[in-house]
């Protein structure tokens, strides 16, 4: 197919993509642009994960747009409150025609000579070309065919189900099962709580803790100001201030990590019954904010431990047996399902191809600048 020409090229239709794409027409009017979008569907992240209780663990006023104030009462949301955000926003800004869908990039070509981009994508099998002045990268960070599982041994012996929260259908059954999540990250939190609900228990099993803060799903403050002042003012006031805390917090965490180490683990001793071993299960050998946070809206996990529908089981795995796994301590923890909540395939530029004036590109090579650019 003979080239189409645009002065950007925006590949995906994700949060990012739909918010680069409405801040381009506001921007820059004039300039004409296309999105590339290797799925069917709006939303990215939100659209493919369909794990019980996914929701985010931002809240959204940080999270959502500028121009789009989060009207919602649950400041952390789910994933089909994001995904409808999301395709709103599209509709109301007349980007959705703007949307090539099935169009997976596969690679991108400069020329310092034309000044030009070459940018190639799949459709249906046939390769389709397009040329832009400007390629806009909102793919996103990790594979979207699966996500990351070790390969523990013995796992073919496993005589239950294992899946992986990315590849999660509607047809994968816990109700009344022993359900073993590996991880202990945003989702396995996430899952934890939500699979509770229904199965017969769920242990979360993970090799080292992470540090966990509860905070309520509704943000007070927002639905007071929304109620009083409007949607705009509210939004912006609220997106100030949740902005400028998590710095603080951040910049608190560096400055003095043994004293907001010892805070988090006294609020956390609040959420769980007397004696519960924090120093075991909740105790991490780092600082706070060395790593991401883990953030348990109306500390219902915390609930769930309490209540007996779930625990926290920490080990190292030594293999897959056929009635679950077996721990380094010699501990065998049954289960039906196990669900694999270890982590996502990293992936640069959509696993496209990168050329530069005729050389090969690796992107572990180049120096990216403050998230937006590279080297070259």
């Amino acid at each position: 197919m003979a080239d189409q020409h645009f002065d950007v090229v925006i590949v995906g239709a994700g949060l990012s993509g739909i918010g680069a794409a409405v801040h381009l027409q506001q921007k820059c009017a004039g300039k004409s642009y296309t999105i590339l979008e290797g799925r069917d569907a709006i939303g990215g992240t939100w659209d493919l994960f369909r794990y019980p209780g996914i929701r985010s663990d931002s809240d959204m006023h940080t999270l959502g747009y500028e121009f789009k104030p989060w009207t919602k009462a649950k400041a952390i949301a789910d994933g089909p409150s994001i995904r409808s955000y999301v395709r709103e926003t599209a509709d109301e800004h007349g980007i959705t025609p703007h949307i090539r869908f099935g169009h997976k990039v596969i690679s991108a070509s400069w020329s310092s000579e034309a000044a030009r981009w070459q940018v190639t994508a799949e459709q249906n099998g046939a390769q389709v070309t397009f040329t832009c002045s400007f390629l806009y990268m909102c793919s996103g960070y990790y594979k979207y065919d699966a996500g990351y599982t070790p390969d523990f041994e013995g796992m073919a012996d496993f005589a239950g189900e294992i899946v992986h929260p990315q590849l999660w259908t509607e047809d994968v059954d816990y109700a009344d099962k022993k359900v073993v999540v590996i991880g202990s990250g945003a989702t396995a939190v996430t899952l934890v709580p939500e699979l509770a609900k229904d199965a017969n228990h769920v242990v979360m099993l993970q090799r080292s803790p992470t540090y966990m803060v509860s905070r309520p799903a509704k943000d007070g403050v927002a639905n007071l100001l929304r109620a009083m002042l409007p949607d705009s003012w509210a939004y912006a006031f609220t997106r100030w201030k949740n902005i400028r805390l998590s710095s603080w917090f951040y910049k608190r965490s560096q400055a003095k990590p043994d004293k907001v180490k010892k805070n988090l683990l006294k609020m956390l001793s609040k959420h769980l019954k007397p004696g519960y071993d924090i120093d075991t299960h909740f105790t991490p050998s780092y600082g706070p904010w060395d790593q991401r946070l883990c953030l348990v809206p109306d500390a219902d996990m915390f609930d769930a431990i309490n209540n007996g529908s779930a625990s926290i089981v920490t080990d190292h795995i030594q293999r897959f047996e056929e009635k679950g796994i077996r721990l380094q301590s010699g501990a065998l923890l049954e289960a039906d399902l196990v669900v694999t909540a270890t982590g996502l395939d990293l992936q640069v530029f959509g696993g496209m191809a990168l050329n530069v004036d005729g050389k090969d590109l690796e992107s572990g090579e180049l120096v990216n600048y403050k998230g937006l650019m590279y080297a070259g």
